[in-house]
Formats: structure tokens, sequence, C-alpha cells
């Protein structure tokens, strides 16, 4: 008997790290397919334009010029894209043949326990990172590493803006000879002019890329414009009204912290890791926690492998047309990062940890261990919200902080179709009860207005009345 169970916790397991590699090879799918998406667009602008009269063509002399203006700014982020992947070490054998597997309960496994393509490793790694995504729905203590800010995710147990130059002409950050991105790659994988692109990882292997739908790929136009908002000087004005207040709030909440013995603070849904990295500088053991792999990819490559500030150039703002004043302000460089993350003062045990929040954090190893929680545009990716705060509750020692910022926009609200999806989406003020009955005591609050990874010159803004709390979990009372 003991022999059957032994095999059948074998199958299950290769079959979660089939699932594994099968949802992270699509993520990197969808990184590698963003030049041809990309490309693919500017080719359905050029056919628009052609069947205008000529008469009003000749109204647009510019525009010809403007889409191969397009194609070079896809060209530079997808250098971006292709060095970071390059730096990537994914956690599993991502060359294993996952498609070719003939167990009849992979499928219904699938469809039985994956509710995202975003499945990762719920496993902690020294100073290493990274919930949510952008886009309009929002997205145990590690040990230190002292060889690099943040480690690539490992797995052992699978659980489910500094220049406004247009770039006309030899403009900022353009590349003068379009081999310089094909000198740093080494599997022909092409950008939008049809350089090939190459690696040494047997995992970027044309073979072994996957066909992903286009809502994949905006996903990845989606981290491009997270990366401003984290790591650009042109993501400030965004960082200071969301960032800023929760700061200054940790800062009054913990006036002498000690060096020896530093508070420690959790991040739950760290993104790209610029909060975290923050607290840390403050004087905090600071963890992130991130379920995301298309953000760790991300947040890691710019953790561990900057070596200088504005060492990348991007172009966030070119995959729409919509609402811009003018063509130099859509087609802009944004320098990255605006900060040496290195370089920052960080706190030793800065630490991201790979994972579903409630998986990680769900664990009596958890309870009583955290001094303060910190929740930025999080709280609304939950499919109980109630289970959030029951977790925020236990894992904070009595007498512990939770601040929290950010609105409610839920992120499964809009997801119909199977029965076992479910979306919790209480009001504020339920919200509040729901906290209050975990133990919570309401000690400060107020609505602050921001934006979320918007195009500070667009002509559309959406703002968020967030919601900005700080509250405290009740000391056990003695007689």
């Amino acid at each position: 008997m003991e022999i059957e169970e032994d095999e059948e916790r074998r199958r299950q397991r290769k079959l979660e790290e089939a699932l594994e590699v099968k949802s992270l090879r699509r993520i990197i799918s969808a990184y590698l397919n963003y030049p041809e998406a990309a490309e693919e667009d500017v080719r359905r602008y050029e056919k628009s334009f052609k069947k205008l009269p000529p008469a009003h063509k000749a109204l647009l002399p510019h525009y010809p010029s403007k889409f191969q203006n397009l194609r070079r700014c896809i060209s530079l982020n997808s250098y971006f894209i292709f060095t970071m992947l390059q730096a990537f070490e994914p956690p599993l054998d991502m060359s294993q043949d996952v498609d070719g597997c003939k167990d009849p309960h992979l499928e219904n496994f699938e469809h039985g326990h994956c509710h995202s393509e975003e499945r990762n490793a719920s496993s902690c790694q020294s100073a290493s990172t990274s919930g949510r995504m952008c886009c309009s729905n929002h997205a145990e203590a590690c040990p230190q590493e002292k060889s690099n800010i943040m480690s690539n995710p490992t797995t052992e147990e699978v659980k489910s803006e500094q220049q406004h130059e247009p770039i006309f002409g030899s403009g900022a950050g353009e590349v003068e000879n379009n081999n310089e991105i094909a000198e740093c790659c080494s599997n022909d994988v092409a950008d939008s002019n049809g350089n090939a692109f190459s690696s040494p990882h047997d995992w970027l292997d044309p073979s072994l890329q996957l066909n992903v739908p286009l809502v994949d790929v905006d996903k990845v136009r989606c981290i491009i414009r997270n990366i401003v908002r984290d790591w650009a000087a042109e993501g400030e004005k965004e960082r200071n009204q969301c960032y800023k207040p929760i700061l200054e709030e940790l800062d009054a909440q913990f006036p002498n912290r000690s060096k020896e013995s530093p508070p420690a603070c959790l991040v739950p849904g760290a993104g790209l890791g610029r909060l975290a990295l923050e607290i840390s500088c403050l004087g905090f053991i600071s963890q992130g926690n991130e379920f995301s792999y298309y953000m760790m990819i991300c947040s890691s490559f710019i953790l561990n492998h900057t070596e200088t500030t504005g060492q990348w150039t991007i172009y966030p703002w070119i995959h729409s047309n919509c609402n811009s004043l003018s063509d130099n302000d859509q087609l802009r460089p944004v320098s990255i990062p605006d900060i040496h993350p290195a370089s920052a003062g960080i706190t030793e045990g800065f630490s991201m940890c790979g994972g579903d929040f409630v998986e990680v954090y769900n664990d009596s190893s958890q309870i009583g261990v955290w001094d303060a929680v910190v929740t930025c545009f999080f709280i609304d990716t939950a499919h109980n919200i109630i289970e959030y705060i029951e977790i925020i509750s236990r894992i904070l020692k009595e007498g512990g902080v939770w601040i929290n910022f950010g609105p409610l926009l839920y992120h499964f609200a809009d997801m119909y179709g199977q029965e076992d999806d479910m979306s919790i989406e209480l009001s504020l003020e339920d919200v509040k009860k729901i906290a209050f009955h975990y133990g919570f005591e309401l000690e400060k609050e107020q609505t602050i207005e921001t934006t979320y990874t918007t195009n500070p010159r667009s002509m559309m803004q959406n703002h968020y009345h967030a919601a900005f709390w700080t509250m405290r979990k009740k000391r056990t009372t003695t007689t």
C-alpha cells in the first residue's frame, strides 16, 4: 500500500511539474512573440494608411517615417526583452516533453487546478523577489544571498523619464546598427525588422516556443509600462502618490529601528520590486511576495543585472495611437532604471518570495512573524478577500501594523464560465468590518487620488480614489 501511495505522489508531482513547465513556457513565449505581435500592429497601421485617398495621404507625408520609427522602437524594446530572457535561469527543466505526456490525468489536473497562466513556485530565494499585473485589472523569511540582490526563483516543490527627445533621425537611445541586437543574443527569434536573435539557452529554442493568444502578449506590454512606474524617472509622480505615503507611515510607525534587529516587513504583490526595495532601504528586513512570472522575470533582471542608472532605453507608449498629443510624445524614449538597485543602500535580509500569497503564507511557520504588512494595489487581486485579511492578521505580530493603499477593482470580477470560479467583491465598508473582526483597529484613514501605469502625456488619465489606511493588530489582554 505504501509503495502504491509513493507512486501516486510521484505521478502527481510529475504532473504538477509538467504543468509548471507548460505555464512558464507560455509566459516565455509571450515575451518572445512580442516583436512579431508589435510588427503586426504596424502592418495594420500601414494597411489603413494605404486605403486613404491620395489627397488625404498627402496631408500625412510623415506617416511612412513614423511607421519606420515605430519599428525601431519595437527593436529596442525587443533588445531589452531578449537580454532579460538571456539572464533568466528557469527553475525547472524546460526541455522536458510536456506536450508528449500521455497521462490521461494531465488534462483534468490542468483544468481542475490551474486558474492562472502565472503559476509559479512557492519558494523563497534570498534577497530574491517581486502581484499584480497592470491594465484594467490590476496584477518563511528567506536566507540572505551575498552574490546578488535577488536571485532567479528556484523550485523545490511546485504549488499551485529621463529622456524626452524624439527618436527621429539619430535620437537618443537608438541602436545605430541592428546587428548590435543580434550580437547580444545568440535561436532564430526575429525582431520587427527581420533580424535574428539567438540564445545559448536550450529553453529558448524555437521548437519549444508556443503560439500564444494576443492577450498574453498584452501582458508583456503591461510589464513594459510597469517598468516605467517602478524604475523610471517618469514614474516618480506615481511612486510619490502611492509609495511615498506608505514609506512615510512606516518610518513614523517604527521611529527607533535597530540596525542589529530591524523590524520585518512583508510586501505581498510586490510587482517589479521597487516598493520592497525602498522599504529595505528604510532599514527594514523587507520581503516582497509575487505570484506572476511575468513580473518575476523582469524584476530579477532589473535588480540583479543592472550595472548603472539609465542602462536601458525602452519605448513604453508606442502600442497605442489613441490620445497622443504628438508623435514625439508617443515615441519618446524612457531610460531605466533611475537608480542602481545594488547601490541603493538595502538592509541585509531583503528578499523576494515567489508564489501565491495564500499558499505561501497560510502556514503555521508564518504565524506572528511580521512586524508590518504593506499591501499596495493588492487586496483586490483575491478570489476571497476575507481570506487575505485573515492571513494578514495571522502572520502579524501582536501590535503589528497593516498599511494598505489601493482601490477595490476586483481582479476576478469579470471572470465567467467556470463553476469553481469565485470572486468575493466587498465594499470598502465591509472590508473594514472584516478587518475589525480579525482583530484590527483603525488608526489612520484617508483617500488619495492616484493613477496606475498611466502615460503622463496622454489625453486620457484614469484616476483612482485609493483607500489608504493604517490598522494595528490588537494585543492580547491578560488578566
